[in-house]
């Protein structure tokens, strides 16, 4: 059941130096670091390319076809947090479009993640707004439907809590819960220095068969190999 018509306006944020070390990581490293959880479905992607992110979450729970909620979202906005939306059921319509986005930034969003559409691309791609979105859509929306603000939201199938971080670059989105980000991060870099090593011994010809001792479990599995 939604909890309807609440904004809590007491979001814990982690740190600026925890949320500094989360974001030099990209998306897939983030989502193996935590165990291969954490991503939102793939169908959300960025507006524009290159655009990227990485925040506290500012949540908002949408009504199909009505971005009202996101006119009141923009009031708890901090310099620094990221918008995530979801519906209450599937919507594409257009619930997000360049005058928002002129508003939120004006608050200090670093854009947004929502599991609906978005329209006016030319002029966030200008504006260097990141949004990522379930559709590119025309359509507008209504204003007259309350949802809520800063309440557990669920987004392309991830559970977002107001303040969690949400990182998302051209492989998607991930969400890292905000009680976890030191964690995260320190097993993001260990992955890094892992893969700076397996990264040179494949430039110097190393087969990822030898590298990961693939040979002996192939030749148990029946593989066999024919002249």
């Amino acid at each position: 059941m939604f909890d309807l018509g609440i904004v809590h306006t007491d979001v814990v944020r982690p740190e600026p130096e925890a949320l500094a070390a989360l974001d030099g990581f990209d998306v897939p490293t983030l989502h193996e670091a935590m165990g291969r959880v954490g991503l939102m479905r793939p169908y959300i992607r960025p507006v524009y390319t290159g655009a990227r992110l990485c925040g506290p979450a500012v949540t908002v729970l949408l009504q199909p076809g009505d971005n009202w909620m996101l006119h009141v979202a923009a009031e708890q906005v901090r310099p620094g947090d990221v918008v995530v939306a979801g519906c209450t059921t599937e919507c594409e319509d257009g619930f997000f479009g360049e005058l928002l986005a002129t508003s939120m930034r004006a608050q200090g969003a670093r854009g947004l993640v929502i599991d609906g559409g978005c329209r006016d691309i030319r002029q966030l791609e200008e504006m260097d707004f990141p949004v990522f979105s379930r559709a590119i859509n025309s359509k507008g929306t209504i204003k007259a439907t309350l949802g809520s603000v800063n309440v557990p939201v669920v987004c392309a199938n991830a559970l977002i809590h107001p303040g969690d971080v949400v990182i998302a670059d051209h492989d998607g989105v991930v969400v890292v819960p905000k009680d976890r980000v030191a964690q995260v991060a320190q097993a993001a870099q260990e992955r890094e220095d892992r893969e700076r090593d397996k990264r040179e011994k494949f430039r110097a010809g190393t087969l990822g068969l030898d590298l990961y001792s693939m040979r002996q479990p192939l030749e148990q599995a029946g593989l066999t190999y024919v002249d």
